[in-house]
């Protein structure tokens, strides 16, 4: 127990690689309004229902802020929700959001559970993690039979730029690539499809632009501060594609990739 929160990985509580834990403290203002986060909540939260409808029990690896928790918690006020973090920091955010939410510090390649949950949830974490292949198999341990795991990434080696390098990414992937892992740890895929497709040329042209510009001037957060009228834009654009993607219709191409499997 490190404080309120139960401690798994004392050694990492408070620093590591991976990421920044100064990023929380702007997170933590930035999310709530920024298109991007609140169109990834949108997915996350229409999978679960639609893959995993009576869940009662979800952890999520990573949670960061909370941002996702406490959508989930909104949309689901039944279900038993546990959010980790690797870094103590995160936590204190995310449990000023969700007091009823209990946290702990973890780290997601020696996850404590087995056969604890019916779905598990890691948004944006994986590309974080040089193990990659040993967290998908904890949280296949993690998962009762049949739970469900839903994941987002970041897609397409050609969109490495030093925002990527700053953030800590270790890679981005293919969909071939996380693909071939998800399967590998024991899992079943249901859905998978690309998202932030409509906005893929002007992220492309932004990552081209900053690739020229010295690592130290770069800035964690700077893709995040963008303009009121730009952000409601392209919410409404991220909207669009939320609606495709609950109709059936899965996107080949985008800045981040869903995939919803099932323990086999």
């Amino acid at each position: 127990m490190k404080g309120r929160f139960p401690t798994y990985a004392p050694a990492l509580a408070e620093a590591g690689s991976g990421f920044k834990a100064a990023f929380f403290s702007e997170l933590a203002s930035l999310e709530a309004k920024h298109f991007w986060f609140r169109a990834r909540n949108r997915l996350i939260i229409w999978a679960l229902g639609k893959y995993c409808a009576e869940f009662r029990s979800f952890l999520e690896i990573g949670c960061g802020t909370g941002f996702v928790l406490s959508g989930i918690a909104n949309a689901y006020p039944k279900a038993r929700l546990q959010g980790s973090e690797i870094f103590t920091t995160g936590l204190v955010f995310a449990s000023e959001k969700q007091s009823a939410i209990d946290f702990m510090q973890m780290d997601a390649r020696n996850i404590p559970f087995v056969e604890e949950f019916e779905a598990i949830g890691a948004f944006d974490v994986l590309e974080h993690i040089v193990e990659d292949e040993q967290v998908l198999t904890q949280i296949h341990n993690a998962l009762k039979p049949s739970g469900i795991v839903i994941l987002t990434v970041p897609q397409h080696d050609w969109l490495w730029s030093p925002v990527d390098d700053y953030a800590c990414h270790v890679r981005r992937y293919s969909a071939k690539d996380i693909h071939l892992k998800v399967s590998a740890a024991g899992f079943e895929i249901l859905r998978s499809t690309s998202f932030v497709s409509s906005l893929l040329p002007a992220m492309f042209i932004s990552r081209m632009l900053q690739k020229g510009r010295p690592r130290k001037n770069m800035e964690a957060t700077a893709e995040l501060k963008i303009s009121v009228w730009l952000n409601y834009l392209f919410e409404a654009m991220l909207r669009a594609e939320v609606e495709l993607i609950r109709g059936g219709v899965s996107l080949p191409i985008g800045g981040s990739r869903l995939i919803v499997a099932r323990k086999l």
